[in-house]
């Protein structure tokens, strides 16, 4: 099951609105015989790719799968029959399908006499597929927040200078995260200040991310901007009663305390097919966002630099009390280069 959550992360990046799924085929006697993930949307999904690969000797074997086989017909058919044509003799999946269109893959698998057993590595796949499982259980997009900053906090100098405070390492791997996410979200102010071009760069293969601009009044995208090459998709969100200043494609949204309603952007993005969003803005975006509560995962990349004054890495967010404060579970701690890169996702308030 770890072979096909490896497998499965492959196609991060790619296969929205679609879940990224690992299969693996062992034969009667628990051999590997094939293997699969499940490439891009529309394209066969992972248990026909392992299938193929196993040819005859799948059958009487064993399939182990990172989500429960689904049970519809869409653009391709239903794994739980492909898994009962191969003459699979036993289904291990991770996680089960909350998709209400394709859920009961396991209960066809049973009525055909296959035992489908769930929940082996179930935590490790479904951190795997985070921004699938968001999207079916809360309708919006999973959120990362990935920031760079000093080891004091601070995102830039006192007068603004902020490159480079990470590595060329460090930078090279946003390049990575980058292209595991469907869209790419930064705001007004780092248009301003950085002109950044937010399109994966060094990656081989990569599926290029939907560039955003949240640009409430529409003045900090202007022609020539770097973010309106052709290197990769471009939308640029603005207040419905604001006149960009461009003409790229634009997202016209209400109007929210300090800019715009976080979650209107979700939503327009979801009904995009995005799935999966890095939000690299500044503190100000950062913080409308965590107070919109639409943070799930925090990436922070930490420099061994000191600057003693500049702006913190979150502005606001709602928080105005120890009691208020975020919690989060740290999940991996890693050196890249000189800098820590410290990945940590929300933890659940009680009530």
């Amino acid at each position: 099951m770890r072979r096909a959550i490896a497998l499965a992360a492959r196609a991060l990046g790619a296969t929205s609105p679609n879940p990224v799924v690992g299969c693996v085929i062992l034969d009667a006697a628990g051999d590997q015989v094939g293997e699969g993930w499940h490439r891009r949307a529309g394209g066969p999904h992972a248990e026909v790719h392992a299938l193929r690969a196993a040819g005859d000797r799948a059958r009487g074997g064993t399939a182990l799968v990172t989500l429960e086989p689904c049970n519809h017909t869409g653009r391709t058919g239903p794994c739980a029959q492909a898994l009962i044509e191969a003459g699979i003799a036993r289904v291990v999946y991770a996680v089960a399908d909350p998709d209400p269109t394709a859920t009961g893959g396991a209960h066809t698998l049973r009525a055909a006499g296959i035992p489908a057993e769930q929940g082996l590595c179930e935590s490790a796949a479904a951190e795997g597929n985070a921004a699938w499982l968001t999207s079916v259980r809360l309708g919006r997009p999973h959120v990362t927040w990935k920031y760079a900053a000093t080891l004091d906090g601070r995102t830039a100098a006192a007068d603004g200078t902020s490159r480079w405070i990470t590595s060329a390492e460090a930078r090279a791997d946003v390049h990575r995260l980058r292209a595991t996410c469907d869209a790419v979200v930064a705001g007004a102010g780092t248009q301003r200040a950085d002109d950044p071009h937010l399109a994966v760069r060094g990656v081989e293969g990569a599926v290029q991310p939907l560039r955003v601009v949240v640009d409430t009044h529409g003045t900090a995208v202007t022609p020539g901007a770097r973010v309106l090459d052709d290197a990769a998709p471009t939308l640029v969100a603005v207040a419905d009663d604001a006149t960009p200043a461009h003409r790229a494609e634009t997202l016209r949204l209400p109007r929210a305390e300090g800019g715009l309603d976080v979650l209107a952007l979700l939503d327009a993005l979801h009904a995009r097919g995005v799935r999966s969003v890095l939000l690299e803005g500044g503190p100000t975006l950062a913080g409308a966002f965590v107070a919109a509560g639409a943070v799930d995962r925090v990436v922070g990349y930490l420099a061994p630099v000191l600057l003693g004054a500049g702006p913190a890495a979150l502005t606001g967010g709602g928080i105005t009390t120890l009691t208020e404060a975020l919690r989060l579970d740290v999940s991996e701690t890693v050196r890249i280069g000189p800098d820590l890169r410290i990945t940590a996702t929300l933890v659940a308030k009680e009530h």
